[in-house]
């Protein structure tokens, strides 16, 4: 995609306050913040008054139209990620953005409530692991074998399987310390994977899991989610996000109900739209 990245600040008394980062395609002259990541979108440093927010916003609007930009995308961050989350959507649906995508992504929060998940479950896990002579493994990815596997059964089971290897593969030569795989293995054989992302600092994210259909061990989700768990209280972050839950068209209550056993907290990151 042949484009310009532009990073756009806010500051106050020297200090930056604000900022957002957009990429404008040279062919469609559409600005994005950000294509090929999570999310992009608006990020405040500390308390800032919506008036100085919506006066940022209107000054990066009107930058672009000077570059003869056509549109803006903006895929806001969940509020767990961005604790003005909610001002910035009110304030961009006020300058005339309309919601294009929402997703509710469902969060653990807190790095002591973490702990004390870990503590309260683990000998049933412990159990549980044990009783199937399950062997965990939890590592940096070291090839990229286990990608056919996730796709091909959630294909089976009827999920969507739209993964772009090529991308993840980039993105993990990249930031290899930022990935990490947890496998269920029976007799030396992988039978369920999870892959989590250190997304920021201070978070881990449930990105794929998969469980091989034919699979004769119950609750494979649960013990996966367990070592998402574990994994995290290792890490030291203060939440977990177990992302959305969708079929096409509609919600996948199935999943959010088994996510809901793990999470304490639900935000939607909304992805916004405007010509301009």
């Amino acid at each position: 995609m042949k484009g310009e990245t532009l990073d756009f600040s806010f500051f106050k008394k020297g200090r930056k306050k604000a900022w957002m980062t957009v990429f404008i395609s040279e062919d469609t002259k559409e600005a994005i913040s950000l294509p090929h990541a999570p999310f992009g979108g608006i990020w405040i440093d500390s308390k800032l008054i919506s008036e100085q927010i919506a006066y940022f916003l209107n000054l990066v609007l009107d930058e672009l139209k000077h570059r003869d930009v056509k549109q803006i995308e903006i895929t806001q961050a969940p509020k767990p990620y961005e604790e003005n989350h909610d001002l910035i959507d009110y304030l961009l649906f006020k300058l005339g953005f309309q919601a294009r995508k929402i997703l509710a992504h469902q969060f653990f929060l807190g790095k002591k409530k973490i702990k004390k998940m870990i503590q309260n479950e683990a000998d049933k896990f412990q159990r549980k692991t044990k009783e199937n002579k399950i062997h965990v493994n939890v590592s940096p990815i070291q090839n990229f074998g286990f990608l056919t596997a996730i796709q091909s059964w959630n294909k089976e089971r009827g999920y969507d399987v739209s993964l772009d290897e090529s991308k993840l593969i980039s993105q993990v030569s990249e930031f290899p310390d930022r990935y990490f795989l947890i496998s269920l293995e029976q007799d030396g054989v992988a039978f369920a994977y999870t892959l989590a992302v250190r997304l920021t600092e201070n978070s881990l994210y449930y990105f794929q899991s998969a469980i091989n259909p034919g699979t004769s061990v119950k609750n494979a989700g649960e013990i996966l989610l367990f070592n998402l768990f574990k994994l995290a209280g290792e890490l030291g972050v203060d939440l977990i996000d177990l992302g959305s839950s969708d079929h096409p068209d509609s919600p996948n209550h199935s999943l959010m109900f088994f996510k809901s056993r793990f999470s304490n907290d639900i935000s939607n990151k909304v992805t916004w739209f405007r010509k301009l």
